[in-house]
């Protein structure tokens, strides 16, 4: 069971979000198409341009003139040599057991996670990146070098790059909040890769379908940047200059929009792309999946080769054993969470079943089988967890490698809410997740992309 601290939390956390969601019904004539994708009641953590003590830099970026979707980049110090993430084993933390295909990791009696068909192990990622930080006027942040680009000719010294949606339910939370900052620094750390940090347009201002088209929006904006960097690229061999002749050169698009994201063209490779959504973000990620999976060959070199669903912010009409059992579960329980859902969808087609809510519904989009690999996390103690182990036994049934991880005593946002972020549960779970992630945006793994 949860301990007392957690159990206490759950409470006032509850009574908190109540008050919220009621304050954002009774709200009238707020929708914007503009948007918010922060609150000014939560604490947030400022970007820092320069690779600090953990590492890792961050630069805040808005990415579309017409609204406020917006996202922060971690970038971790190329200059370090990672193995990539390392569990420690000892004989206070047995966290796994296995059930259905032979385990990642070593697997104990009394474990703290149960894991679904699925586990394999791990192709470390050993790409090691050079690079140099140089002074750039007044910005005092982290600049790639021009003898560092020259050097990145090879797609292998580039980092993966993975696109995370934050939780809240729609209607809170940020992606520059403390506890997704932090959550994200831990993520670019263990798997050694870029992290985009989306932060979408809330609910009730921007209803659906805003918060998914803007997770298209920023997959999109990825592959023009890709596309710019080429172009910048082949227009500075042309001239036989190289990298270095073309940096003054200016790169815009039809609006004369701004030119090539410095950290990205230097250090991402967008042909390994990975979605990581939490909670409602994990809603998101999986529209944003099929999304690319219907575009096909035309975001790239953008490549889904997987996604990550922690804790999915799943329901529908016809409610399961968890959803029956587990209703009036830790921090989010059912009536608040259907709360959240009328606010994000708009009333003439609220229900349920909508394909936002519901992943099961049929015609949804693309086949399953045709889905990136897909990685489940859920908690014991969370009324939304049968509905995302179902979601993924559907992918199971069609030849899609989708396990499930199963945190016992866990619940809802165990690995993200600020209150958990450093309980030894929630690092585990985040290095499990790097050891999956790996198999796919390692260079040797890369022909599990579709």
């Amino acid at each position: 069971m949860p301990s007392v601290a957690v159990k206490v939390y759950s409470l006032f956390f509850k009574l908190l979000l109540k008050h919220k969601l009621q304050h954002r019904s009774q709200m009238e004539d707020v929708e914007s198409p503009f948007g918010v994708t922060s609150r000014p009641e939560e604490s947030t953590a400022p970007a820092n341009p320069s690779f600090g003590p953990d590492g890792v830099a961050t630069k805040d970026i808005h990415i579309d003139p017409l609204t406020a979707l917006c996202i922060r980049i971690f970038l971790p110090d190329p200059s370090l040599h990672r193995g990539g993430a390392r569990h420690r084993w000892s004989p206070d933390l047995d966290r796994r057991n296995s059930y259905g295909g032979s385990p990642a990791t070593p697997s104990h009696d009394h474990g703290r996670r149960s894991s679904y068909d699925g586990a394999g192990s791990a192709h470390e990622n050993g790409n090691d990146a050079d690079a140099a930080a140089t002074a750039a006027g007044n910005y005092r942040g982290y600049l790639p070098s021009v003898v560092d680009a020259r050097r990145r000719t090879d797609r292998s010294k580039k980092l993966p790059i993975i696109i995370q949606f934050h939780g809240g339910g729609f209607i809170a939370g940020s992606n520059t909040s403390a506890a997704n900052d932090f959550f994200c620094r831990r993520m670019a750390k263990l798997c050694d890769a870029m992290v985009i940090a989306v932060g979408y347009r809330l609910a009730p201002e921007s209803r659906y379908p805003a918060a998914f088209d803007d997770g298209l929006k920023v997959l999109n904006w990825l592959g023009k940047q890709a596309k710019l960097m080429e172009c910048k690229i082949s227009m500075g061999t042309a001239r036989g200059g190289g990298i270095g002749e073309v940096r003054r050169s200016q790169i815009v698009d039809t609006f004369g929009a701004s030119t090539v994201e410095p950290w990205l063209a230097a250090h991402g490779d967008p042909s390994r792309c990975v979605l990581l959504g939490v909670s409602c973000g994990a809603n998101i990620a999986d529209y944003v999946a099929r999304k690319a999976v219907d575009a096909g060959k035309l975001i790239e070199p953008v490549k889904v080769v997987a996604q990550v669903l922690m804790y999915p912010f799943f329901v529908g009409s016809v409610p399961t054993h968890s959803e029956i059992k587990l209703a009036n579960s830790y921090f989010y329980d059912k009536s608040l969470c259907l709360l959240a859902w009328k606010l994000f969808i708009p009333e003439d087609e609220f229900s349920l079943d909508h394909p936002a809510a519901n992943p099961l519904m049929p015609g949804r989009g693309p086949p399953l089988k045709c889905m990136p690999p897909t990685l489940t996390v859920v908690a014991e103690h969370d009324w939304m967890r049968d509905r995302a182990i179902a979601y993924s036994e559907e992918l199971r049934k069609v030849n899609v490698d989708a396990p499930v991880l199963e945190y016992k005593d866990a619940v809802h946002e165990f690995a993200t809410l600020d209150m958990l972020l450093k309980t030894p549960q929630a690092q585990a779970c985040a290095e499990d997740i790097a050891i999956w992630v790996k198999k796919y945006i390692s260079i040797r793994g890369h022909e599990f992309s579709y």
